[in-house]
């Protein structure tokens, strides 16, 4: 259920929704992505009681382009100096995109959770081992190269602007943020990336959640580089912690502010269920299968057929992580 009928109002025309103070000193602003207008990020903008911004995922920068956020900030009455602090959810560019040219243009230190630094470092060495998983997934030749490149070798998972340190603040689950005059706190989701975090301010009633939960969207699992352990499992788990927080308004990455969030979340768990249940009937239904095979038997929105790249190969590998927490990996064979 929406609770800000002007976000979602435009996100039903195709517009960027106007930028919105909905707490005191706690404002929404959208930086638009890359790819057309609908595709934006929702920055959240909190003001500290000494003046200072913090500025929950600045969004997409292209060629350190800051316009749509300081034209956001100057409806506020505030410019780029103002900011001290950019705190990312998680790793991708729609969210960190911008952090590098911010901490450039003001001061402001970057903070995000220990465990996606580390996969910013590993993402090449991570991405030439990803290049061996994908010959032995039974792809057609044609689709080969395409995939490599949105999803091996020639992938970036994060911004390559943002120059080391990754971050100045690596944050860990229940550290607060520092913020003068208000109490808010990391609540590490892992699924989506290994590092994602969601953002507690019980104080204001707000759940900052990044990509772990849209209102519409079902977001990917395991996209931001290898893991020790399997993202599907450490998805479903993170959902589980959101339990004490249904009473906290939603503030997702994209789309608009709801309510409900632990109705969303079982939306969410029960339609990796019913994946799950698609690949069990997959390896019941065939032989010796490659990964490629499993997931032609999947209800893939528009059918594995449709998909190339970057779409191909997620698809291909939540199969996978489908196939292992079912304990049924090892009957799908190597190409």
């Amino acid at each position: 259920m929406p609770t800000s009928p002007v976000q979602a109002a435009a996100l039903r025309d195709g517009v960027l929704p106007p930028v919105e103070e909905f707490r005191p000193g706690v404002w929404t602003l959208a930086v638009p992505f890359r790819f057309g207008v609908p595709d934006a990020t929702l920055v959240y903008v909190l003001e500290g009681d000494d003046g200072s911004l913090t500025l929950v995922d600045p969004g997409w920068s292209a060629d350190d382009d800051l316009g749509a956020l300081q034209e956001g900030l100057a409806v506020m009455g505030r410019t780029l100096d103002d900011v001290g602090l950019v705190v990312v959810t998680h790793l991708h560019a729609d969210h960190l995109g911008a952090a590098a040219a911010v901490r450039r243009a003001s001061g402001a230190r970057v903070a995000m959770h220990r465990r996606e630094v580390e996969a910013l470092h590993r993402e090449r060495v991570d991405a030439a081992a990803t290049d061996a998983d994908i010959a032995s997934w039974g792809l057609p030749d044609a689709l080969v190269p395409d995939v490599v490149a949105a999803w091996g070798s020639g992938r970036r998972i994060g911004m390559g602007r943002l120059a080391e340190p990754y971050a100045d603040l690596l944050l860990e689950d229940g550290d607060d943020l520092p913020i003068a005059g208000r109490s808010v706190r990391t609540l590490w989701t892992p699924g989506h990336t290994d590092g994602h975090c969601c953002f507690v301010d019980e104080a204001d009633g707000l759940l900052f959640t990044g990509d772990h939960v849209l209102p519409r969207i079902n977001s990917g699992i395991g996209l931001g580089g290898r893991t020790d352990t399997n993202p599907l499992g450490d998805y479903l788990s993170s959902l589980g912690r959101l339990e004490p927080y249904a009473h906290l308004e939603v503030c997702p990455g994209h789309e608009y502010r709801f309510a409900d969030v632990l109705s969303r979340a079982h939306v969410l768990a029960q339609h990796r269920q019913e994946r799950s249940r698609h690949v069990a009937d997959a390896l019941d239904a065939l032989e010796r299968p490659t990964l490629y095979d499993v997931a032609t038997h999947v209800p893939f929105s528009g059918g594995i057929e449709t998909m190339t790249g970057f779409l191909l190969a997620s698809a291909l590998t939540q199969t996978a992580f489908h196939a292992d927490l079912l304990g049924r990996g090892d009957e799908i064979v190597p190409a």
